[in-house]
């Protein structure tokens, strides 16, 4: 974590040309540290980094199952662990304040596409009994990159300055996994400067 920290910072300084930000923690799936810069009044850019969640049993044992690591290998399970996520992503906002009578604050809804890099390190178990009678076990890093598209509304308050926000999207596999689709959402709140 303290990595992805630094990171967070180290990349921090290429929004300063931004004419409003937040930096803020996004709950759910990746749970991140986020920031969001506007470039206009209606499109956004931000940065995320953080942890991403393991896939389902069944991903990892096709994994296994469709790169043993010896001709008579059985899968016997899995653990994971030391798991990363960064995303870049843009989206379009809209005002709906008016839309649902707010009288304090404003409420942005919101559509965008952007790009993810996920990282997991998977711990196998197997037996072999042509190498051994006990079981072995080999580690992998599980790689996925692809698009994600996603919704959301986000609600800024006139007297803080801070904002909530939740959203929900797709996460589709280019790489490792070509088509695997993957359900992300999340909330969050950030603090504007």
């Amino acid at each position: 974590m303290k990595k992805l920290l630094v990171l967070a910072f180290a990349i921090f300084p290429l929004f300063a040309f931004a004419q409003e930000g937040g930096i803020g923690l996004r709950l759910g799936e990746p749970f991140s540290i986020t920031y969001k810069t506007f470039i206009d009044d209606n499109i956004s850019l931000e940065g995320m980094i953080g942890r991403g969640g393991p896939n389902s049993g069944q991903y990892y044992q096709r994994d296994f199952d469709n790169n043993r690591p010896s001709p008579n290998a059985f899968y016997l399970g899995h653990s994971t662990s030391n798991s990363w996520s960064i995303n870049f992503r843009g989206a379009y906002h809209e005002d709906f304040t008016s839309d649902f009578n707010i009288g304090a604050g404003y409420l942005l809804g919101y559509v965008g596409a952007g790009v993810q890099l996920r990282s997991i390190l998977v711990d196998y178990a197997y037996t072999d009994t042509s190498i051994s009678p006990i079981a072995l076990r080999e580690t992998r890093r599980n790689m996925d990159f692809g698009p994600e598209v996603f919704t959301g509304a986000e609600y800024y308050f006139d007297e803080a300055p801070i904002s909530v926000f939740g959203e929900i999207g797709f996460f589709m596999e280019l790489l490792d996994r070509f088509g695997h689709f993957r359900l992300q959402g999340a909330i969050g709140v950030r603090y504007l400067f």
